[in-house]
């Protein structure tokens, strides 16, 4: 709700009538489990006490965000009252004591109480004076929402912390991957190109020295040469193919993965509709995930058919990429560190994009890659 969309008064009324009910019950059940858990916590009774005053208070919070979001329409979205319900118990207490959005909505909870007194009182005042009714009762109300959106919403500080933790990882694992792209370029131009130039070399050396004593086997020298020149040419090319290929920066996305499905032992129907055009390293990450999900269907999956979707996506932080593979095989892909897949995450995260693998015994197998356009 922007600053100037105020509820219709029949709305505002109703909102700071039923609030009222729920800021006395909220604040009255909250004050009486923190002050008998603050003043037994001495002899440790108060413990369980005070996290259940934690866990009332996230409950609570989360009933005022859907009040608040029912009858004015701000953006609050429910928050989890165990953010880890898997972890051991102990854990669990201390994450919720120490949570700052706990202190945030108990903060709102002791705030609200006064403030819903005194949107009550004028919810009641209003009825017979119309003018009230129209003009004061919503523009309380909408600033009572504000109040709602500013401590019962999005902590933002600990999003923009969080988010700054999550880019370190995937630049981490993006350097990592970079590096192991590197050592593999690196063996592949030693134990091929490099070793076939070698032998180019080497046969024309020894042809230069038969020239003139045996031009046949200088003759048939050059040949060789000719023919391991030829292999490296190819070897280097598709190395180079490997590191961006030339089909993907000429003619896009829709170009290249129709080329690596023709290719692919398995029917793939591919369907690319990302204009427009997105940003190369968009590109060359959907390429690299769609040509070795290919490979892996082709080798290990079994499947009779796969699909390639790649379609762009409008969010709120920007425009998404999103690329999905599917296939009909015998299922039973995963994450496992060290695996090819884990390699396609890391290579996604590179550009803060993130992959999910579905994948049961039995098939299908859905692999889906979001990968935003701007990071």
């Amino acid at each position: 709700m922007t600053e100037r969309q105020y509820p219709h008064p029949v709305a505002a009324i109703a909102y700071l009538l039923g609030g009222f009910p729920l800021s006395l019950f909220t604040f009255i059940t909250t004050v009486v489990f923190m002050c008998v858990g603050v003043g037994t916590v001495v002899v440790w009774v108060g413990v369980p006490l005070l996290v259940a005053a934690a866990a009332l208070t996230r409950m609570f919070g989360n009933m005022h965000r859907f009040w608040v979001r029912t009858l004015t329409g701000a953006d609050l979205p429910q928050e989890q009252v165990l953010d880890n319900p898997d972890a051991p118990m102990l854990r669990q207490w201390r994450a919720m004591l120490t949570d700052r959005r706990t202190w945030r909505d108990f903060a709102y909870l002791m705030l609200e109480f006064p403030l819903s007194i005194i949107g009550f009182a004028l919810a009641v005042v209003s009825v017979p004076l119309v003018p009230l009714a129209l003009w004061v009762v919503p523009r309380y109300a909408w600033l009572h929402s504000q109040l709602a959106v500013a401590m019962l919403g999005p902590d933002r500080t600990a999003d923009l912390t969080a988010k700054a933790e999550r880019l370190q990882a995937s630049r981490a694992r993006g350097v990592d991957a970079a590096e192991a792209e590197r050592r593999r370029i690196e063996r592949d131009l030693h134990d091929g190109a490099q070793q076939r130039l070698v032998a180019v070399a080497m046969g024309l050396g020894r042809a230069k020295g038969k020239l003139d004593a045996d031009p046949e086997l200088a003759r048939a020298l050059i040949n060789e040469a000719h023919a391991d020149a030829k292999l490296a040419v190819a070897e280097l090319r598709d190395l180079a193919r490997g590191i961006y290929p030339a089909v993907l920066g000429d003619r896009g996305l829709d170009a290249a993965l129709s080329s690596l499905a023709a290719k692919c032992p398995v029917p793939v129907e591919v369907t690319v509709t990302v204009e427009p055009r997105p940003p190369a390293a968009v590109e060359s990450t959907a390429y690299f995930i769609v040509g070795e999900c290919l490979t892996n269907i082709a080798k290990h999956a079994q499947a009779e058919y796969a699909a390639v979707r790649v379609w762009r996506e409008t969010r709120a932080m920007g425009d998404e990429v999103v690329v999905e593979i599917t296939d009909n095989g015998a299922g039973g892909a995963n994450l496992r560190p060290g695996g090819g897949l884990a390699g396609l995450a890391d290579r996604a995260a590179t550009i803060d994009g993130v992959m999910t693998v579905v994948s049961p015994l039995g098939g299908p197998t859905v692999i889906r890659a979001d990968l935003p356009c701007v990071w």
